[in-house]
């Protein structure tokens, strides 16, 4: 197996532990990290830039829902980036509402560290479920 999509796997692996700092031991210093890179409909939304930046997007999804699926569906990989479908459900806490969709995600390496993530995920769902 591409040992790019290895490393992906593992942050999959540490975000399902909750596990931050393993993740930060495999991003670059200047990692470039967006979900819907556009969009403020959910606070994990937008882009971080740098390793500082990248736990407030861990503490936004743990502080906004629980996590009730995270399945890897398939992976592609390149000379430099790997391509990930992820079937991912929640609740969200304030609201009590659920919701399952597929999210897409886009990993670029430098050597062996994740210099660029870009995930897209259902934005109108996720409006829905979150809207008070």
């Amino acid at each position: 197996m591409d040992t790019k999509i290895k490393t992906v796997q593992a942050v999959y692996e540490a975000f399902g532990r909750g596990d931050v700092p393993a993740i930060l031991d495999v991003v670059t210093d200047d990692v470039d990290w967006a979900s819907e890179p556009a969009s403020t409909i959910a606070p994990w939304h937008g882009v971080r830039r740098g390793k500082d930046e990248l736990p407030g997007f861990f503490a936004a999804i743990g502080e906004t829902l629980d996590v009730t699926e995270f399945t890897p569906l398939a992976f592609a990989a390149s000379d430099t980036d790997v391509m990930a479908v992820i079937r991912f459900g929640f609740t969200v806490k304030d609201t009590g509402r659920s919701a399952t969709m597929d999210l897409h995600h886009w990993w670029r390496f430098r050597g062996d560290k994740i210099t660029w993530y870009r995930g897209t995920e259902d934005t109108a769902l996720t409006a829905r479920v979150l809207a008070p």
